[in-house]
């Protein structure tokens, strides 16, 4: 448990850290953050090339069940 971050929902002191999965075709396991608005290519896919892709920390209130997403660090 997390007890500096408070949930943004209900106010509840102290989130539960975990992580969001990915478990999509050719996917790394995790979920990140890709700026800028999502642009689609040729085939349909998602346009990632060049962007700045950050990974996602997942907390989750244990009173109310409200998830809260931060991008603080980006990949390499």
């Amino acid at each position: 448990m997390t007890k500096d971050l408070k949930c943004t929902h209900c106010g509840n002191p102290g989130l539960d850290q975990g992580f969001l999965e990915d478990s999509g075709e050719h996917s790394h396991g995790d979920t990140r953050w890709i700026a800028g608005p999502l642009e689609r290519g040729v085939f349909g896919r998602a346009k990632r090339l060049g962007r700045p892709r950050f990974q996602l920390d997942a907390f989750r209130c244990p009173n109310c069940g409200h998830l809260e997403l931060f991008a603080r660090q980006e990949l390499g």
